[in-house]
């Protein structure tokens, strides 16, 4: 039971990290809002019957700077108060249209880098997977956990640690189970759904499929995108 697929971006943040007086995801690389380039590379997977976009109520202003339109997208206001929400919103719209089924991948707006190559692995290695995965990379520094003052507490055997990325791939049924019963502290989906004692799969990502956070990151991803050919 393959299911078909569905991507909901959650684009309702603010990203004050990244030192711009705009949301990260409308700061322009090139011509192109970094949201652009995210949805880009989304459609470029016929494979995705449909992308739901949330902006926050309070981004109406920024988004005449949206340049990518297709009839496969959906933008909506309708962002949360967390990340959960905002995805629980994404969902409710699409449950008229939606099996239980049917695999939803969630996308963070602010990584433009993503590539084809790296959702269709997602759909190699999940599609017959009775949880659903996210990507994700070893991580490979030397890992320490800190107290409150700053002072190393301990040193981590990274051999087990990944670094979580996005798309994160669950069927509709389960993850709208799982962030409706989810805290507000959690920071991604495969959280939720371990909250039900389930065990996302880990798939190997890129390390050009950055997020943007922090200033440096937008040189970076503008480097990435041009040895994609996909800068503009």
């Amino acid at each position: 039971m393959t299911g078909s697929h569905y991507a909901i971006v959650p684009a309702a943040g603010v990203g004050a990290r990244v030192g711009s007086q705009l949301p990260k995801q409308f700061i322009t690389i090139g011509h192109r809002t970094v949201l652009d380039y995210t949805l880009q590379a989304l459609l470029s997977c016929s494979e995705i019957k449909h992308i739901v976009v949330i902006l926050s109520p309070s981004h109406v202003l920024y988004e005449n700077q949206i340049k990518f339109r297709h009839q496969r997208i959906s933008i909506l206001h309708e962002g949360g108060d967390t990340r959960a929400h905002t995805v629980l919103n994404g969902l409710r719209y699409l449950s008229n249209r939606i099996r239980k089924e049917d695999w939803i991948l969630v996308h963070d707006a602010a990584r433009p880098c993503l590539e084809l190559t790296h959702i269709e692995g997602l759909f190699k290695e999940l599609n017959a997977d009775p949880v659903g995965g996210i990507l994700a990379l070893p991580i490979s520094d030397t890992v320490k956990e800190s107290d409150q003052e700053g002072r190393v507490i301990a040193t981590r055997d990274r051999q087990y640690l990944w670094a979580a990325q996005t798309p994160q791939m669950f069927r509709y049924g389960l993850l709208n189970q799982a962030l409706s019963m989810a805290q507000d502290t959690m920071t991604d989906e495969a959280s939720a759904v371990e909250r039900l004692g389930l065990c996302p799969k880990l798939v190997l990502g890129s390390k050009s499929n950055i997020k943007i956070t922090y200033p440096e990151d937008l040189a970076l991803a503008e480097y990435i995108l041009r040895r994609q050919e996909r800068y503009e």
